[in-house]
């Protein structure tokens, strides 16, 4: 069965698109769940999705080795972005919009103009599949990690390679910066997480604590704290100033796959296959609450825009609505008969959508779980 790999809101909340294993984006309006357009044209799954920051175009990304730009008003396709040679893993906007990246397996980062979709150039130097990228939020600075256990920087306006990051023993797995654009973090099967200088390539700290491979790592809205999930079954929090280690978040009895901050960056919320959420406080590390009612792993987790409320979706193919002070569940979104691999609010906190391997999106009511749509068309490819 194909599944829905993506889904995302626009930046104004009005539509939702789906990226799916049938080789289609799908677009939906987030209010009434119609069906507003079914982007046809790529010949493998699609992995990945991501909107403009102005909402204006839908860029995917495919295993047909092509990135895809499309109208969101319209659905109309704007351009094919070819000359990847190898799978396409992921697409990012750069924060002006103008320029869309893509990371592949052929080993390279590619940029390409948002406007015409014309190649404006390769990034060579990885010598393995690369597995993620990010721009700075000054649009300046390009990340990626790859499978050769390194991470690089590019100037975006330039395409020269600014620093190669070297010291990971294993595969680097992500390559977050932190909110000023200042440090970028990368997380690596070696069981560690390292900190760089954005500018000048400085290996700045060595998070090492983890005792097996680290699955995912975020900075807290504020900068002041990086996280790390690891399947030693722990959270680990940190200075990302100094490096400094402040808080080892044990009580997990699985693997820890997701870890998401509270807006205010007071709370650390994390997701593991013992079918539990934990919320931890970020300053002290204290446990404060344990959200259990998911019969099975769970694969993603967000906060609403106000953190009031979370959602968490889970292989038990439920979604659950959880009170984000007191960790008191809300309610169990249950209409999914597959897994469900993520969840996302809208930009205003009013709808939850959730992609599953049922080859639907769904869209809930944020405030009382009740269903509002059920977005079919997804097909085996």
């Amino acid at each position: 069965m194909d599944r829905v790999n993506a889904v995302a809101f626009s930046p104004d909340g009005q539509v939702v698109a789906s990226a799916s294993d049938d080789c289609t984006v799908m677009l939906w309006d987030s209010k009434t769940g119609a069906g507003l357009s079914t982007l046809e044209g790529h010949t493998s799954s699609v992995k990945a999705v991501a909107f403009s920051p102005d909402g204006q175009v839908v860029a995917s990304a495919s295993y047909d080795r092509t990135v895809r730009l499309w109208n969101s008003k319209t659905g109309a396709g704007l351009s094919t972005l070819e000359g990847h040679t190898n799978w396409v893993k992921t697409v990012a906007f750069s924060p002006d919009g103008q320029v869309v990246a893509s990371a592949s397996d052929d080993h390279t980062v590619r940029l390409w103009d948002s406007k015409t979709g014309a190649g404006l150039s390769t990034l060579e130097g990885h010598t393995r599949s690369v597995n993620a990228l990010a721009f700075s939020p000054d649009g300046q600075v390009v990340a990626s990690a790859s499978y050769d256990r390194t991470v690089r920087l590019w100037d975006s306006k330039t395409d020269a390679s600014l620093s190669t990051l070297e010291g990971h023993t294993n595969w680097v797995k992500t390559v977050p910066l932190s909110p000023d654009g200042q440090v970028v973090a990368s997380a690596s099967y070696d069981r560690t997480v390292r900190l760089w200088g954005s500018k000048t390539g400085a290996g700045l700290s060595t998070l090492e604590g983890h005792t097996r491979l680290v699955n995912a790592i975020a900075f807290s809205p504020d900068g002041q704290v990086v996280a790390s999930a690891s399947d030693d079954r722990t959270v680990m929090l940190w200075d990302s100033k100094t490096g400094a280690g402040l808080s080892t978040l044990e009580g997990h009895t699985d693997w820890v796959k997701a870890i998401a901050f509270s807006p205010d960056s007071q709370v650390v919320a994390s997701a593991s296959d013992d079918c539990t959420v934990r919320l931890w406080a970020s300053k002290t590390g204290a446990g404060l609450s344990t959200l259990e009612g998911h019969t099975d792993s769970v694969n993603a987790i967000a906060f609403s825009p106000d953190g009031q409320a979370m959602i968490s979706a889970s292989d038990d193919c439920t979604v659950m609505l959880w009170d984000s002070k007191t960790g008191v569940g809300l309610s169990t979104l249950k209409d999914h008969t597959g897994p469900v691999n993520a969840v996302a609010f809208s930009p205003d906190g009013q709808v939850v959508a959730s992609a599953s391997d049922d080859r639907t999106v769904m869209l809930w009511d944020s405030k009382t779980g009740a269903g509002l749509s059920t977005l079919e068309g997804h097909t085996d490819s």
